[in-house]
Formats: C-alpha cells, structure tokens, sequence
C-alpha cells in the first residue's frame, strides 16, 4: 500500500457512488473547509470523514500510510501556528488540512482512476465548442493521479532500501535515488506517450 492510497476494489455505497459525484463532493468538501473558519465545524467536517472510512470498509492498516505522512506534517504546523497566531488559528490550519487530505484518500481509495477520467471526459463535453479537449483534461487528471501514486511508491521503496543500508541520517542515500528514478519514470512516461501519439497535433 502506497503512502497516499490506491484503488481498494470493494462494494460499500461509497464505491458505488459515481466517480463524477464523488469528485464534485471532494472539490465542495474543499471549498468548504476554506470557508469554514471555526474549530468546532471543521471537526465535526474532519469526523465525517473519518465516517467515510468506516461507511467505505476501509481497514485500519490501509491508513498507516497517509497517517504516517500526516502526523509529522500537521504536529510541524500546529507547532508554528500556535507560536506563531495562537491555538485557535493552529487547531483551524489543522483541521482544514486534515479535511482536505483525508477526504482526497478516502477518493483514491474508492475511486477507479479510469471511472474518474471518464467522469471528467463526460462533463467536459459540452465545453468543446469553447475549444477544449476533454479527453486532454481526463488524460491530465489521469495521469496526475497515477503520478502522484507512483512518486510516493518510489518514495517508500527509496526509504526501505536506505534503512537497509542504515543511512536513515543521509539526506542524498534519499534524494539523489529518489531523483534518479523519477526522472526514469519521466522518461517511460513520455516515451510511452509519443508511442501512442499524443501531442502529435
């Protein structure tokens, strides 16, 4: 399981909602908990979420990763915040992050990356007398969610593999493999593109 989650095929309601519905509930669950400025709305926001996992059958062992991600992430920011404007202001930066990016693992995980571009691919028709390409915007939306699964992938496996060789201080045993099969998977990826002729015209 990859730090910000893959697919989990599975048939609670939430994987049997449309993929188009539930991206149109992330983007609101987004604006949302922008709008919302108070601490006891955005945790009760934040609990619904956590709802979701349990409505969606989602295991504990499938959310070690992102939570190991978020701990760290949200325990730096809440420190500087609070130093910085206040608990208030910390617990409201917080919560909106915890939100926002529990609400998009929770898409991933429910969600099949071909049903969302196609969702996409079908609510953009419209706009093609504007000039736009929709199946551009789904392959964009496709490839970005893969992408991101991909590099935080590489990333773990990175991570293993400098714990093996017991250099967990050494910032370069990360980045310089971390970078090194990036831009090998750029250039797979692009490569595989021109093969299939996109962005020929």
């Amino acid at each position: 399981m990859t730090p910000l989650g893959l697919y989990l095929p599975g048939t609670s309601p939430l994987h049997r909602v449309p993929a188009g519905w539930k991206f149109l509930a992330l983007l609101s669950l987004a604006v949302l908990v922008l709008v919302v400025g108070s601490p006891l709305w955005l945790g009760v926001v934040t609990g619904m979420v956590v709802l979701g996992y349990f409505v969606a059958g989602i295991a504990p062992r499938h959310c070690w990763g992102i939570a190991r991600l978020l701990v760290p992430m949200l325990g730096l920011v809440f420190a500087v915040q609070w130093w910085l404007l206040g608990l208030d202001s910390a617990a409201v930066v917080c919560l909106r992050l915890l939100a926002a990016l529990a609400a998009a693992n929770l898409f991933t995980l429910t969600t099949r990356v071909e049903d969302l571009v196609a969702a996409v691919e079908r609510g953009l028709r419209p706009t093609r007398r504007f000039g736009v390409r929709p199946e551009r915007v789904g392959l964009l939306v496709g490839l970005t969610l893969q992408a991101v699964a991909a590099l935080s992938t590489m990333a773990s496996q990175t991570r293993e593999a400098q714990r093996a060789r017991s250099a967990d201080r050494s910032v370069s045993a990360f980045a310089i493999p971390f970078l090194v099969r990036t831009l090998r998977h750029a250039d797979e990826l692009g490569e595989a593109l021109a093969a299939r002729g996109v962005g020929d015209d």
